[in-house]
C-alpha cells in the first residue's frame, strides 16, 4: 500500500520551503517553520496522485509548466483553503455598515449602484448575511445594490452556488429568519429566490493576482473577513494597498475580529462605527 508520509515522497527541507514560499507568492497563505509539516501532510495527497515522487517535482510543475499549473494550483488552493463559516458571524459589524455606512453610500452613489465585495466568501454565508441584513433594513427598495461574492477555491464556489446548506451552518441565525429566507430541500436548506436573486456574482479570485481583483477593488465597501489570519505581514500589505489604490473616498473596509491593519499600513484609519470597528480609507 502506497503512503502519504513525507519520508515516502522523498521530501527534503529544501523542496518543501521552496514549495512554501510559491505558495506564499502566489496565494498570500503563508506557512511558518512550525506549520510546515501540516502544510507537507494536506499537499501529499496531491503528490502522490500525479505520480510525482518529490514535493520538489510539484514545485516546478506548479512553477514551470504552463499547460499543467493553472489546474494544479486550482486544487493546491482548494485543499488549503479554510471554509468553516456560517451565517450571521461576527453580526455586530454588518449591522453597523448597514445603519451606518450604507446611508452614505446611497447618498455618494446618486443613484447609481452600491457595490459590495465580499471576499473571501468561502461557501457563501457571509453574502447571503449581507443581503437578509440589508433586505431587513429595506435598503433593496430604496437604492440599487450590487454584491459581488468570490473566494480562491473554486470547491467553494461552486458550493456558494449550490446554495445547500446544513444545520450548523445556521448556528447563530435567528430562527424566524431562518424560516423567512429558507427553504428546506430535503435534509438542507437553500436560499429562497428572492434571497439568492441579491447576489449579483459568485466568482473565483484570487486575492494575490491583481488582475482578477480589479473588477472587484474599486467597491467602496469591502469586507475581506478571516483571510489575512492565514497571509504574512508582507502579503496582507499587498492587498490592502491594492485596495486603497483603487478604493473610491471614502472606502469602507472590513476584516475580522481577530484581524488588525493597524501596523500595516496607514492607508486606512481605524474608526469606531455604531458599535462595530472598520477601516476607512482616507487618503
Amino acid at each position: 500500500m502506497n503512503s502519504f508520509e513525507p519520508e515516502n515522497l522523498g521530501l527534503t527541507q529544501a523542496g518543501l520551503s521552496l514549495l512554501r514560499d510559491l505558495i506564499h507568492e502566489r496565494t498570500g497563505l503563508f506557512f511558518d517553520n512550525g506549520r510546515c509539516e501540516a502544510l507537507a501532510e494536506r499537499l501529499a495527497p496531491l503528490v502522490f496522485d500525479r505520480g510525482f515522487r518529490s514535493f520538489l517535482d510539484f514545485y516546478y510543475l506548479l512553477k514551470y509548466d504552463e499547460g499543467s499549473s493553472a489546474a494544479a494550483w486550482r486544487t493546491v488552493m482548494d485543499t488549503l483553503a479554510v471554509q468553516e463559516t456560517y451565517f450571521w458571524r461576527e453580526i455586530d459589524q454588518i449591522q453597523a455598515f448597514v445603519s451606518h455606512v450604507m446611508p452614505r453610500l446611497a447618498d455618494a452613489a446618486g443613484g447609481l449602484p452600491v457595490r459590495i465585495w465580499s471576499a473571501p466568501c468561502a461557501t457563501g454565508e457571509e453574502p447571503l448575511t449581507i443581503a437578509m441584513a440589508l433586505d431587513e433594513a429595506g435598503w433593496f427598495e430604496r437604492v440599487p445594490i450590487e454584491i459581488h461574492a468570490s473566494d480562491g477555491s473554486q470547491s467553494a464556489v461552486r458550493r456558494a452556488r449550490a446554495g445547500l446548506y446544513r444545520g450548523r451552518a445556521f448556528r447563530a441565525l435567528p430562527p424566524d429568519m431562518l424560516d423567512k429566507y429558507f427553504m428546506r430541500k430535503g435534509d438542507q436548506r437553500a436560499p429562497c429566490p428572492p434571497l439568492a436573486s441579491r447576489i449579483s456574482s459568485w466568482t473565483v479570485v484570487n486575492l494575490m493576482d491583481e488582475a482578477e481583483t480589479a473588477a472587484y477593488t474599486s467597491s467602496p465597501a469591502i469586507f475581506c473577513r478571516n483571510a489575512f489570519i492565514y497571509f504574512s505581514p508582507e502579503s496582507v500589505k499587498q492587498v490592502v494597498d491594492r485596495f486603497a489604490d483603487r478604493m473610491p473616498e471614502p472606502g469602507y473596509l472590513f476584516v475580522g475580529a481577530s484581524e488588525s491593519l493597524l501596523r500595516i499600513t496607514d492607508r486606512f484609519m481605524l474608526q469606531e462605527l455604531g458599535g462595530a470597528f472598520v477601516y476607512v480609507k482616507h487618503r
